[in-house]
């Protein structure tokens, strides 16, 4: 089970500022001050390591925001960048090369949260402080942690969905719930809270599967099979991120099934919130990368120069800063996407997604 520890009694109201003010900037805005913004900062070398490249946002959002946060901060810090491509050998490799090259601070998204416990172990045995990024490493504590509160993204996704069914009436059938990755212990919270939500309805759960990889083509071959067994007994499906998501769709337009059932996501990724303004996927997250990632900077600015960055919760054992989400569907896309700033419509609203943003008044 999930191990948090609250250290505040207004997170929710801190995070709603925090989302306010992310309204100010490109990607959706920035995470609250910590010590790396005042004062003299060290010079010094960070790592920044992710996972794959399955998900879109590490290489257009999580990246090139850390590194501008980390460049305002400390404009002589030098930020190292590796994607590790959904290798967890590859990964561990690329941290050897990371601490060759004299890093202070690591920033690791771990492939597989169960073997980052060595290479947690080894940052920290050379002096590295670590700090834990989206993925959590649950066996063996970092210096600190960053992420959204994934099994709250879990309980967020699936109780939206199981209200729309509720609201239609709809509970002939059942729900299929296609997970992340079985080596992401962030993905096994999502599940978590997917799960205790959808076990206090009134609608089952027809299969589930943990995708290797977070792999949108693994989920799609999976959701064909159930296709094949379930046919119109599918009423739902519970994804736990927009490429699970729009594999699942894509297995469901394939097979062609109309009207396609709602599919539940997350991470707000262009494509899916095109899929939501034209009626193909129900709901995602919103979760503005620029907040955990210039959290993440400032973490890390702030330990280089031996500061103790201000937690409000502690999970695993590691002090942390979880970020509350917001659910998007079609009735609040415009509001929460577009009138936040998090993306243009110009970026969205291309082909045949143009009809539906005009409809929703999106420009």
């Amino acid at each position: 089970m999930k191990k948090i520890t609250r250290r505040t009694t207004a997170l929710s109201a801190a995070m709603v500022l925090a989302v306010s003010l992310a309204a100010c900037g490109n990607g959706g805005g920035g995470g609250g001050a910590s010590g790396g913004a005042s004062g003299g900062s060290t010079a010094g070398k960070i790592a920044f390591l992710m996972p794959d490249r399955a998900s879109t946002r590490y290489e257009q959002q999580d990246s090139p925001l850390f590194k501008a946060k980390v460049k305002e901060l400390c404009p002589d810090c030098e930020v190292l960048y590796q994607n590790a491509d959904g290798d967890a050998n590859k990964q561990q490799q690329q941290a050897n090369a990371m601490i060759t090259q004299g890093v202070k601070v690591m920033v690791l998204d771990a492939v597989d949260s169960t073997a980052a416990a060595s290479l947690v172990s080894t940052a920290k045995s050379q002096g590295i402080k670590v700090v834990t990024y989206d993925r959590p490493v649950p066996d063996t504590p970092a210096d600190f942690y960053v992420s959204f509160d994934n099994k709250k993204i879990g309980s967020l996704i699936a109780g939206d969905l199981i209200k729309h069914l509720d609201s239609k009436g709809d509970t002939t059938g059942g729900l299929l719930m296609v997970n992340g990755s079985p080596t992401d212990r962030a993905a096994q919270l999502i599940k978590e809270g997917a799960t205790e939500s959808v076990k206090a309805s009134k609608h089952p759960v027809l299969a589930s599967y943990d995708t290797p990889e977070w792999q949108p083509a693994k989920a799609q071959d999976w959701v064909s099979g159930q296709i094949t067994q379930f046919g119109d007994k599918i009423t739902g499906i519970v994804a736990a991120n927009d490429g699970t998501a729009g594999g699942s769709i894509a297995a469901l337009k394939a097979a062609g099934i109309t009207p396609i059932p709602p599919v539940t996501g997350n991470d707000a990724e262009i494509a899916a919130v095109q899929r939501i303004i034209g009626d193909s996927q129900y709901n995602t997250i919103s979760k503005p990368i620029k907040i955990v990632a210039e959290k993440a900077a400032e973490v890390s600015v702030d330990l280089l120069n031996n500061r103790t960055p201000s937690p409000d919760a502690t999970l695993f054992e590691t002090p942390a800063a979880l970020f509350v989400p917001t659910v998007v569907t079609k009735a609040n896309v415009k509001e929460v996407i577009f009138d936040s700033g998090i993306y243009k419509a110009s970026e969205v609203c291309t082909g045949e997604y143009k009809a539906g943003c005009d409809e929703l008044g999106i420009k």
